[in-house]
């Protein structure tokens, strides 16, 4: 079934607000796992650009089981509430893309 393959989340953030921005580390990870997310991959502020142009200096990819988990966090009425302090704080791109295999 294609809903059971993995999906990842790509987010790029550029933060310019960081105090304001850990208000929303600091309840991110409970709300995360509790729709099975695993972080794959993040960056401390550099990422390091091969080819082409990255517009923003922050970059995290993100495992979750199937994309219904990954929308279903997305939805979540806690996290949407706590998405308010990273809206305030950061500029961010997010994309759903799936696995392979």
């Amino acid at each position: 079934m294609e809903d059971e393959m993995a999906a990842y989340v790509i987010g790029q953030l550029e933060i310019f607000d960081e105090e304001r921005y850990k208000s929303y580390l600091a309840g991110f990870m409970p709300i995360f796992r509790r729709h099975d997310g695993e972080i794959l991959a993040t960056t401390s502020g550099k990422t390091t650009v091969v080819e082409g142009e990255w517009g923003f200096p922050r970059t995290v990819v993100m495992k979750f089981p199937s994309r219904s988990k990954a929308e279903e966090w997305l939805a979540d009425p806690d996290y949407i509430e706590l998405a308010k302090h990273r809206h305030a704080s950061a500029k961010c791109n997010l994309a759903i893309i799936d696995g392979v295999g």
